[in-house]
């Protein structure tokens, strides 16, 4: 069960007022008082360079204008204190590639919309049981991407300890 700290502090970002409005309400349901919503993505920049957040619920329609850009910044930003925040996409309809290129971008979860409040709790304890390292590499910064490990299949990373391929 998700049980927050009194300063944990979530970002909302979507273009409509009333979906991010929806979703701090779902947030604060969840224990969460310091919530901000923020509509664009300069705001949304702002917002990361002025306050330390343990969670950000992003749009995926607002992120995916510069192919998620804004959050593969934050992600590659070596001094950005939000750098490796939990990212949840939102979205109504996303296709395959749209989760490709937020995953790619650094997202670490995916919600599609319609959702409920009990929909991102599970994502919250998910986090909170099972956190995935950080990852910065060249061309990616971001959580783990793995899920899962294969037993007996080889290490594709030095920290796995295993053989890199040729």
């Amino acid at each position: 069960m998700f049980n927050p700290s009194p300063d944990f502090r979530a970002l909302v970002a979507d273009r409509s007022l009333h979906m991010a409005g929806l979703v701090a309400e779902m947030l604060r349901s969840l224990r969460i008082r310091q919530v901000d919503t923020v509509h664009d993505c300069p705001a949304a920049a702002s917002a990361f360079a002025t306050h330390l957040y343990r969670l950000a619920l992003i749009d995926a329609e607002l992120a995916a204008e510069g192919d998620f850009a804004g959050i593969r910044a934050l992600r590659q930003a070596d001094q950005q204190r939000n750098r490796d925040v939990p990212i949840i996409a939102m979205a109504a309809a996303p296709s395959a590639a749209l989760i490709a290129a937020a995953r790619d971008a650094g997202v670490s979860e995916f919600l599609r919309k319609p959702f409920s409040v009990q929909h991102i709790a599970l994502r919250l304890a998910a986090f909170e049981a099972a956190p995935r390292p950080f990852v910065a590499a060249q061309g990616y910064a971001g959580p783990d991407r793995r899920r899962r490990t294969v037993s007996g299949a080889p290490g594709r990373r030095a920290a796995d300890g295993g053989s890199q391929p040729s």
